[in-house]
């Protein structure tokens, strides 16, 4: 194995990786940019520890003594890049390296030459590349937008439904904004037909609920201080019944005194009167003795 590395290495080093040529128009690049970005911004990956890379304009070589094939855009699974990437046999996609061919390949159509349904998409199956993916935004050379091939038997088939289900992922027209140009943009989306965000839509999502969190405990604060005032203002109504129900306390205590004095003024003026009567009877009684008619006759 190590003699073989040793042969390899030469001829992986008088490969072209890079060229050094910009080849690509604004909208793809912002295009490529959406494919990858969101993926490591947002995506969850294709399952518990495992892995993934997404590359935008990165050489893929499947033979050695051949020239690299370029897809706008790719992704792999369950490989890593090396931490010493900036070695020549580690800059590029090298199917010996990495142990296997990309996932997903995807083809942006800019104009009537790159032949992404002829002679690329013959080069994705004999690279075994499982899903190859063509979006024509402008139906330059396909009828539709979006067309997904899947690899079965050495040969790719069109499938109906632009979903990767080993990947957890799928892929959809989305009519929106991206970096302020309003345009139909192909965006990957989750098992549960949810875009995955970029970077800006997950903070973008992040303040708002953020915000949303923050209103809700305002209006949480709000009712609570509701809540005390209401608590307070039956506090007091409690205090005013208690203090009314202490002065009608003590004027019922008042009345009683005052009838239980009046009884008690009754009383002493019938004892009064039961002794004035009894001194006159008894002052008669003696005028009688006297022989005095105590009625004046």
């Amino acid at each position: 194995m190590g003699q073989a590395l040793v042969e390899t290495l030469p001829e992986v080093y008088d490969l072209v990786t890079e060229d050094e040529t910009p080849v690509d128009n604004l909208p793809s690049e912002k295009q490529q940019r959406l494919l990858t970005e969101p993926l490591y911004s947002s995506w969850a990956g294709p399952g518990k520890d495992r892995t993934f890379l997404a590359a935008a304009n990165v050489g893929v070589f499947y033979l050695l003594r051949a020239p690299a094939i370029v897809p706008d855009v790719f992704l792999s699974v369950d490989v890593e890049v090396p931490d010493d990437w900036w070695q020549k046999e580690h800059r590029s996609y090298f199917l010996w390296e990495f142990g296997k061919p990309p996932d997903v390949a995807i083809e942006i159509v800019s104009n009537t030459v790159g032949n992404e349904d002829g002679e690329k998409k013959k080069k994705y199956a004999r690279m075994l590349v499982k899903w190859y993916v063509i979006y024509d935004p402008q139906n330059q050379i396909m009828t539709d937008k979006l067309t997904v091939y899947r690899l079965r038997d050495f040969e790719y088939e069109q499938q109906e439904y632009a979903q990767f289900p080993s990947l957890n992922l799928g892929l959809k027209l989305w009519e929106g904004t991206y970096e302020g140009k309003p345009e139909t943009w192909l965006r990957w989306m989750d098992e549960n037909g949810d875009l995955i965000l970029t970077g800006r839509e997950r903070a973008e999502q992040e303040r708002q609920i953020a915000e949303q969190q923050r209103q809700i405990a305002d209006q949480e604060r709000q009712v609570a201080e509701q809540e005390r005032q209401v608590a307070e203002q039956e506090r007091q109504v409690a205090g005013q019944e208690r203090e009314r129900a202490e002065q009608e306390r003590q004027i019922a205590d008042q009345e009683r005194e005052r009838a239980e004095q009046e009884r008690n003024r009754a009383e002493q003026a019938e004892k009064l009167l039961a002794q004035a009567q009894q001194r006159a009877e008894r002052l008669a009684e003696k005028l009688r003795e006297l022989g005095q008619d105590p009625d004046g006759n």
